[in-house]
């Protein structure tokens, strides 16, 4: 019968079939991450701004995109907007539009966290060296922000890529979603082949994901060295 079960994984195209799921959910994940990454960037630097009205603003949608669950916003998106002002919506697109609002947050929060942990002396030193603000930023205050900023922004794109887990219920067709067909379609024929789905479902993400969390450590080894 486990026989059985793994052969289920290699029948026809089930593999591939597997490989085209994951290959959605990394795209979804890349292309939030993407973005993310540049609205985020700006978001953390309209953070740092000693404005009152503007640090309200982005502390409300800090705390709003961190209190809410993200399948309740995919829903919120996917089936709430759509039916209320008959927008047509597909469940790939209203995945990046949730992630990118999320992604944007909390990478906004760790490009304000980077900018603020640089001491103000070494603005002034590179001011008192002659340098022009522009080049202050280029060569003194990016660099560092970069360095403090990647691994933690690999890190995020990790927990992008398991959160993508979530839109399975808004009908998008991603790994896990194929994984289901699959066991739904052997159901009668080989009962025991949702251990082998799910538990290469589980050694795909592994594989995706490993490599990315070890990078964003050694990255953070070698600079805080």
């Amino acid at each position: 019968m486990q026989d059985l079960g793994i052969r289920v994984l290699f029948e026809g195209s089930n593999f591939l079939r597997l490989l085209g799921g994951l290959w959605i959910t990394v795209k979804i994940a890349l292309i939030s991450v993407a973005i993310s990454f540049v609205l985020g960037i700006f978001l953390g630097i309209i953070m740092t701004f000693k404005n009152p009205v503007t640090k309200a603003i982005t502390r409300l949608y800090l705390e709003f995109v961190r209190i809410m669950p993200q399948l309740v916003l995919l829903f919120l998106v996917y089936f709430g907007l759509t039916r209320a002002f008959n927008i047509n919506l597909s469940g790939q697109l209203s995945a990046i539009i949730v992630f990118v609002v999320w992604g944007t947050a909390e990478m906004g929060d760790l490009v304000r966290s980077a900018l603020i942990s640089i001491s103000k002396h070494q603005y002034e030193s590179g001011t008192a060296l002659g340098l022009t603000n522009l080049q202050v930023y280029r060569y003194i205050i990016i660099p560092q922000t970069v360095r403090r900023l990647l691994p933690l922004s690999i890190n995020l794109m990790t927990r992008m890529v398991k959160t993508t887990s979530l839109i399975v219920l808004i009908g998008v067709v991603e790994v896990l979603k194929v994984g289901q067909q699959i066991i739904e379609a052997n159901r009668y024929t080989a009962p025991s082949g949702a251990l082998w789905i799910y538990g290469t479902i589980f050694l795909l993400y592994f594989i995706v994901c490993f490599p990315i969390s070890r990078l964003a450590g050694r990255l953070e080894k070698r600079w805080m060295n």
